[in-house]
């Protein structure tokens, strides 16, 4: 077959304009993303961690061990808590269940569950190009800072008597101060830490994603020997450290592992990595 110039500029032609037709089609695409909300980065670093979970030695309670945590790249978190106007925009596009509270605007949203928290990360994620997801127990602890107390510790069990061990935690709770406080407060009321992160241990206590753990501690103290995970029960931080089931949306209704219960409960995410060509072909179904 000879060639044709004609011809081949033609189709030249045609190849440019679905070219352009599809690089305009993909920045109305992206040009749609919704804005991401406001985070902080943090650098990487280590830090003396209290592991959490329930630890046991020679069958009795015993302290968590402590270990060197390392946030090995830099962390991208929210600065403030996600707020019920940000979370209603879920609700409000059939991806979120609607919350407990009744709280609106630059409020914490508040009556959430560990699900909830997970189906607005997804959401968000589709919406922003940017990979979000909740934190985990060391990257919460990191980026609280000096904010951060880990759980109610009550020293070393009393095979004898074992309600010493909770009389001790609930005295060094109470020897805290804490007092009940349930009602949500303006983003920022709690002021920011020393990482920049606003309202960290306030009066809403936040779903993390590390699992629940029941393990067993070497007789010389020197590591964990067995474990089991329980997925089904995530770590919540806040004023303290404690434990909720993955469905439990008010904390005072049960759950709480150590100590009085949370007053509310929310949640921030961490932002790993911005990809507008994926958000962009999940909205066209392609992935």
């Amino acid at each position: 077959m000879s060639f044709n110039p004609i011809v081949a500029l033609g189709s030249i032609a045609i190849a440019a304009l679905i070219v352009v037709s599809a690089t305009s089609a993909f920045d109305r695409l992206a040009g749609s993303l919704v804005a991401g909300p406001e985070f902080v980065t943090l650098a990487p670093g280590s830090f003396d961690h209290p592991q959490p979970g329930e630890f046991l030695g020679d069958g009795q309670p015993v302290a968590a061990p402590r270990i060197l945590a390392t946030v090995s790249v830099p962390l991208k978190i929210m600065k403030y808590q996600v707020s019920a106007a940000e979370y209603g925009r879920c609700v409000t596009a059939g991806n979120c269940k609607a919350a407990d509270t009744l709280d609106s605007g630059n409020f914490p949203v508040t009556g959430v569950s560990h699900m909830d928290a997970e189906a607005y990360a997804a959401w968000l994620s589709s919406q922003t190009g940017a990979t979000w997801r909740l934190p985990t127990d060391a990257e919460w602890a990191y980026a609280a800072s000096e904010r951060f107390r880990g759980d109610i510790e009550g020293g070393a069990g009393d095979p004898n008597n074992p309600a010493l061990r909770w009389l001790a935690q609930y005295r060094t709770e109470a020897s805290l101060g804490r007092k009940s406080d349930p009602e949500p407060r303006v983003q920022g009321a709690f002021g920011i830490n020393s990482k920049g992160l606003a309202d960290v241990a306030g009066n809403v206590w936040e779903w993390t994603s590390t699992c629940y753990i029941h393990a067993t501690i070497a007789a010389d103290g020197t590591g964990i020997v067995s474990s089991i995970d329980n997925c089904g029960v995530h770590v919540v931080e806040g004023f303290h450290r404690t434990y909720m089931s993955n469905f439990i949306r008010d904390g005072k209704s049960g759950g709480c592992a150590v100590g009085t219960p949370p007053d509310n409960l929310g949640f921030r995410l961490v932002r790993e990595r911005l990809n507008v060509v994926r958000a962009a072909l999940q909205r066209l179904g392609f992935a």
